[in-house]
């Protein structure tokens, strides 16, 4: 239950707009199929590189100073509903789409990989949310190595979401169709991060009552 909930958060998370669809749609649109799926398999190198560095580090704190458990649900199940309400607010607003356009730079095979991976490992909001959602398992009790098997899940949901956005913006075709339902996907964002950080942010402040 606790794998499921958190996948799903973690691929609406994949399918709300942001840096890493803007990466693959862009090239997608200007250099076709295959640049665009090279840039996907960097992005989910780089979710890899993010899930194992957040639970190995967490799980060695955990193991090390038991209490920083409740501090890491409190900081941890705060971000996740600060991200719940951020895209709650896209979505009434109708404002989140992330704006795309043709990157008409060639790309090597292994210059796309780069790309793809650079963007997820640079981006300080990605190792916030895989701290956060390390946090939220480990506050469900999970331990160090069934959260840090829920690395390759994280990594193969990306492959797969970024790997069909690489596919449809390739044709030129789904701007104006991911454009009509984005605000929608932010819902789908908002209410799962929405409900793990409120959960995990509950059981912090619970332990800190006890």
């Amino acid at each position: 239950m606790v794998y499921a909930l958190t996948w799903l958060g973690v691929i609406a998370a994949q399918v709300a707009p942001g840096p890493n669809l803007a990466a693959v749609a862009s090239v997608g649109l200007a250099q076709g199929r295959r640049p665009a799926l090279f840039v996907v398999t960097g992005i989910a190198s780089g979710m890899f590189v993010w899930s194992l560095a957040t639970s190995l580090g967490l799980g060695a704190l955990i193991e090390a100073f038991p209490l920083s458990l409740v501090l890491l649900k409190v900081l941890g199940g705060g971000y996740l509903l600060f991200l719940g309400l951020k895209a709650a607010r896209a979505t009434i607003k109708g404002g989140g789409g992330t704006a795309i356009k043709p990157d008409a730079q060639s790309l090597t095979d292994v210059e796309a990989w780069k790309r793809g991976t650079l963007v997820v490992l640079t981006n300080p909001k990605a190792v916030l949310m895989w701290a956060a959602v390390a946090s939220f398992m480990f506050g469900q009790g999970l331990s160090a190595w069934h959260v840090l098997a829920f690395g390759p899940m994280g990594a193969f949901s990306g492959l797969v979401v970024y790997g069909i956005y690489a596919l449809l913006f390739s044709t030129g075709a789904a701007m104006r169709g991911y454009a009509r339902f984005a605000r929608w996907f932010e819902g789908v964002f908002a209410a799962a991060f929405g409900a793990m950080g409120a959960s995990l942010l509950w059981s912090g402040l619970r332990d800190m009552r006890n």
